[in-house]
């Protein structure tokens, strides 16, 4: 059977520049989420919406690269990249519904915390994914990331003592754990995706 060469497919510099962009989305959601008088009912609706996305460009990504001959890069940098993008997006929306289950009213200052980095780290992100395409000013975006993550794990370590200080009953601790530990899944999950960008860079280079 003769070989026959296909054109590279580049569609994926784009996709992947979605989902990126829609993680930007539901890390502004969690930011609304924790605003004061925030409709949390119609926030996480909008959440799994997003979710639901992040999703379908996450197959999208799979069945591309199921038809694809040739790829921009290793096939399996492509599969890792789309799913640690994915897990973000799975991690934010696990804190948002729990928030809602467990009906917590009021959240400690740490989770703020937690958020405005999650926003910063989607943001980095989104902005990062186009510049895939010619492999350009990518080290300070990963070098950025690692940063951040250093600062949600110092983040999610005091949180952990002010949970245990106390001022909470043994209840509410374990719903706010839950909680702090999904957003700090996600901080990971964007370290991970800036990390697969590094080795993709590298192999690039």
């Amino acid at each position: 059977m003769r070989l026959r060469l296909t054109p590279r497919d580049d569609s994926y510099y784009e996709m992947f520049a979605d989902s990126a962009n829609n993680l930007v989305i539901g890390a502004r959601l969690l930011v609304e989420l924790i605003s004061d008088g925030a409709d949390r009912d119609a926030i996480s609706e909008k959440m799994r919406a997003c979710e639901h996305a992040g999703d379908e460009r996450t197959h999208a990504i799979m069945r591309r690269l199921n038809e694809s001959f040739v790829t921009p890069f290793d096939r399996e940098d492509i599969y890792r990249l789309a799913s640690c993008l994915d897990d973000v997006m799975d991690s934010m929306e696990a804190a948002v519904d729990l928030i809602g289950l467990y009906g917590l009213d009021h959240l400690p200052k740490g989770i703020i915390d937690q958020v405005e980095v999650l926003e910063r780290a989607a943001e980095l992100t989104a902005e990062a994914m186009p510049r895939l395409r010619s492999m350009s000013d990518l080290t300070r975006y990963w070098i950025e990331i690692n940063q951040l993550e250093n600062q949600a794990d110092q983040i999610y370590r005091r949180l952990l003592a002010h949970l245990f200080s106390g001022e909470y009953d043994a209840l509410t601790v374990l719903k706010l754990k839950d909680v702090i530990e999904e957003l700090e899944t996600a901080a990971d999950a964007f370290e991970h995706v800036a990390n697969t960008v590094e080795s993709i860079a590298v192999k690039e280079s």
